[in-house]
């Protein structure tokens, strides 16, 4: 990425010069961080996963899916498809009921699934052994990373050519600071 922000472009968002690189920067580090192949889990630790969760408290489909994916710092969100049917068979098994709230279906653990979860509570939350893959502390950076990056894409929009003069030598300031951290013992 050399001077991102003040290499011309064919192309304009907005209408001003650099807007594009400022674009293309950020839709570079963005994919920088991506994750390469996304987590995969098997059947068995979605349904894990649904159990632990329902026995701190009940949550509808979606809580799940997103209580899973900040559990696991970002590297595994189970997808509708996986949870769903999971929860269904979880239903006909006994395990779980199902009580419509506000439009949604709202799941808890029954006393034979509370029994199942406590009789399993030795074995570690599916979310914790995908965070021994992937750090916590990487999805923590690519976090700050996507949102500096936004940040920047935002003043490039919206700022006059003085800001973002500012905004591009800020952000090459912080990239000598960012350097210098690895440069220390």
């Amino acid at each position: 990425m050399n001077e991102p922000f003040t290499h011309g472009s064919s192309h304009h968002r907005g209408g001003d010069r650099g807007s594009a690189s400022i674009w293309e920067a950020f839709e570079q580090l963005r994919s920088s961080f991506a994750p390469k192949q996304p987590a995969r889990m098997n059947r068995g630790d979605v349904r894990a996963g649904i159990l632990s969760l329902l026995a701190e408290a009940p949550m509808h489909g979606y809580q799940i899916i997103q209580e899973i994916e900040e559990r696991s710092g970002g590297s595994w969100k189970p997808s509708p498809g996986s949870v769903y049917p999971t929860l269904q068979l979880l239903t006909d098994e006994g395990l779980i009921n199902a009580e419509p709230s506000s439009g949604r279906k709202t799941y808890s653990l029954t006393e034979a699934g509370r029994e199942h979860v406590e009789a399993d509570s030795d074995s570690a939350a599916p979310w914790e052994s995908v965070g021994r893959r992937e750090t916590p502390r990487a999805a923590t950076l690519a976090k700050a990373g996507v949102e500096l990056a936004q940040a920047a894409a935002q003043v490039g929009r919206s700022g006059s050519k003085e800001q973002v003069a500012e905004a591009v030598t800020e952000l090459e300031e912080t990239k000598r600071r960012l350097y210098s951290i690895l440069a220390r013992d």
